[in-house]
């Protein structure tokens, strides 16, 4: 990515109004995604087929004229979708020229199973060719993603530096990475990992560079604003909350409680949508959705 390109994504990110859509379901939460749209796993054999009429969903979402860049800031893509086309342009590429939205690609490969309270991120040892093939597509960032579900201090702490790691080498190759440690809004301990995750992820911040800039993806915190300091650092382009299993009522709600927050919604932004609705119906749905999680995004 070109200085000028990376600069410019940078601003966008940092002072855009709008919000950023999720559209980075992998291979475990496909078959719940189908199925919430009204495609129950009997409609398709193999996982080519899942993914073939997902990506018709997400093109669908894509290609209605009430999503578009001036409510929406950025599309977290997964790698599938990012080498799929629609309208005859790869995905990444119709989303920049045609609606003025950059992408972000999902470079995770899933989660461990969990420990120390945790769920790291498996390894993923195809991470450099993987990015060098996000710039091809013009991709300007990256999204990667681990769970907390206790408040265990040694879990915690090793699921902000394996983030950290990670984002170095993305920083290094130009990209703008989004640390998502998701706390478990069904954690018993969900507060107390909060005040620890936050901690930690402070000190992180505050050993980078000037000219490392991340973004991060938290849940919506049990204590309104416990992430200001986050929003208002130097090195921080934007922190987005994600929906992680509350309604869109619920999470707009929680959002809208939380200065200097915007969304990175994924099954909130969906909510409501069918295969069965008409074009009418699903892009007046769709509006709804997208205003709701636009208006409550700071």
């Amino acid at each position: 990515m070109s200085p000028e390109v990376q600069s410019s994504s940078q601003e966008r990110m940092r002072t855009g109004r709008g919000f950023i859509a999720a559209l980075d379901q992998s291979g475990g939460s496909t078959p719940k995604a189908l199925k919430l749209y009204g495609i129950d796993e009997s409609s398709y054999s193999s996982e080519t087929e899942m993914f073939t009429l997902v990506h018709q969903m997400r093109t669908r979402i894509m290609t209605s004229p009430v999503f578009t860049g001036e409510r929406i800031l950025a599309v977290i893509l997964f790698n599938a979708t990012m080498q799929a086309k629609v309208d005859g342009l790869g995905t990444a590429e119709y989303l920049l020229t045609k609606k003025g939205i950059p992408s972000f690609l999902k470079v995770d490969n899933g989660l461990e199973i969990e420990s120390q309270g945790v769920q790291l991120m498996k390894p993923i040892p195809e991470l450099d060719s993987r990015l060098d093939d996000a710039l091809l597509h013009k991709v300007i960032g990256t999204k990667m993603r681990s769970v907390i579900k206790l408040a265990d201090i040694d879990g915690i702490k090793a699921c902000v530096d394996q983030q950290f790691e990670l984002a170095m080498r993305i920083l290094a190759k130009g990209l703008i990475p989004i640390i998502e440690p998701e706390v478990d809004i069904k954690s018993p301990q969900k507060q107390e990992a909060e005040d620890i995750l936050h901690r930690y992820l402070l000190e992180k911040l505050n050993a980078l560079s000037e000219d490392q800039k991340v973004i991060l993806k938290l849940t919506l915190p049990t204590q309104t604003n416990l992430y200001t300091e986050m929003v208002a650092h130097p090195q921080v382009l934007r922190v987005a909350a994600l929906s992680g299993g509350y309604s869109r009522e619920e999470a707009t709600a929680l959002l809208a409680e939380n200065d200097g927050l915007i969304a990175s919604f994924s099954r909130a932004l969906t909510e409501g949508l069918s295969a069965k609705q008409s074009d009418d119906e699903f892009n007046a749905t769709l509006n709804e959705s997208i205003e709701s999680i636009f208006n409550a995004s700071h």
